[in-house]
């Protein structure tokens, strides 16, 4: 095998595929990438749940195939000078040339690289790149690491016609995003771990193209760009998420989300993980008061809001509020509550539902 590529193409390259490399594995292939010249050159990271597959623009003057220790040569090829990398190969022995830099490695035989999964076509969409990543950032917070529900351990996709949602439950909020989609092939739905998503989400590019998701029996299939992801799917029952978000919720405020999310982030810095405390909100007129308590002292903030949330005390996890806030694409949102034990639903103030947050609240004890 024998190719050159520019350095800053070839380092972008492994360091996509190297997400998806066993740190540790009983297979020592495994512990590093399969580099493949043919028509292209194509790099390959697998750690049997997760696989990355990326094609890099290179001249090849011969083809060929060998695995080297990912950690090793992604450290080689970012430290080599700004120049065109030639690397060839002779049986397992590998030479890697730019400017005046020089090394020789030992490689590993490319059939000792388990293959990627085929993935047995079912269904498959298409979405933008940036609205996928958007739509995994804003869930993935509420993805449990719970391990006795793995079916949780992922995000549910739901594929209509014409639009898709993403939801993520952890037993104690749920995180829902919906958005059109480019194009669709029936309804299906199916569960995607959140270790793969989290690497879609870095594989995503702020491009309009459109990436597509192919679905088979046991696995799914990425495709964004020049790089595809294969993943396993989870099995199991999935919560019933419709059911679990109350409907009718009497009292509602809006408000800024910036702005809620800063009061929480002020009345929150005397809590920390050796000193807990819940976060205390009262939804008065026009306001709510918060409030938090620990053996450090106690502090207290005021948000204003639009309507009354009839002097409803409850109390939430501080941190779980935040995230919801911060996730929200939205200026303003609209907070529904029902009792001092019920859920409160986070949805967008103005404009069509497309997405919608959910904390439990946990409860107050006297003198807290």
């Amino acid at each position: 095998m024998k190719f050159s590529c520019e350095k800053a193409l070839l380092q972008s390259a492994i360091a996509t595929a190297s997400r998806a490399v066993s740190v540790k594995s009983s297979i020592p292939a495994l512990e590093g990438l399969l580099l493949e010249a043919d028509k292209f050159l194509s790099i390959t990271g697998y750690n049997l749940e997760t696989g990355i597959r990326t094609k890099v623009e290179a001249d090849i003057e011969q083809t060929g195939s060998i695995v080297l220790p990912a950690r090793l040569l992604g450290d080689i090829i970012r430290k080599l000078p700004d120049d065109t990398v030639v690397f060839s190969t002779d049986q397992l022995a590998v030479h890697i040339k730019c400017g005046f830099s020089d090394f020789h490695l030992m490689g590993m035989d490319a059939e000792d690289f388990p293959q990627l999964p085929t993935v047995d076509y079912q269904n498959s969409f298409s979405v933008m790149e940036r609205t996928l990543r958007a739509m995994i950032s804003e869930t993935s917070f509420a993805i449990s690491d719970n391990e006795s529900r793995p079916i949780h351990t992922g995000s549910l996709f739901e594929v209509e016609r014409d639009r898709f949602t993403i939801i993520s439950v952890d037993g104690f909020r749920l995180a829902l995003r919906r958005e059109a989609v480019v194009e669709s092939e029936g309804e299906f739905s199916f569960v995607v771990p959140g270790g793969a998503l989290s690497e879609v989400e870095k594989i995503c590019r702020d491009s309009e193209e459109a990436s597509t998701v192919t679905v088979g029996a046991k696995h799914i299939l990425f495709q964004m760009g020049d790089t595809m992801l294969v993943s396993r799917r989870l099995e199991g029952e999935f919560l019933s998420w419709q059911k679990a978000i109350p409907k009718e919720n009497p009292l509602k405020v809006t408000v800024n989300t910036r702005s809620l999310l800063q009061s929480i982030d002020r009345v929150s810095l005397i809590i920390s993980e050796k000193l807990k405390s819940p976060l205390r909100c009262i939804f008065g007129e026009g306001e709510i008061h918060l409030y938090t308590k620990t053996a450090i002292g106690n502090a207290s903030d005021c948000c204003p809001v639009e309507g009354s949330g009839g002097d409803l005390e409850i109390g939430f996890n501080n941190r779980y509020m935040m995230d919801a806030l911060k996730a929200a694409p939205a200026e303003s949102v609209r907070l529904e509550l029902s009792t001092g034990v019920s859920p409160c639903v986070i949805l967008p103030a103005e404009g069509e539902e497309n997405f919608i947050y959910m904390v439990l609240p946990v409860r107050l004890r006297a003198g807290e």
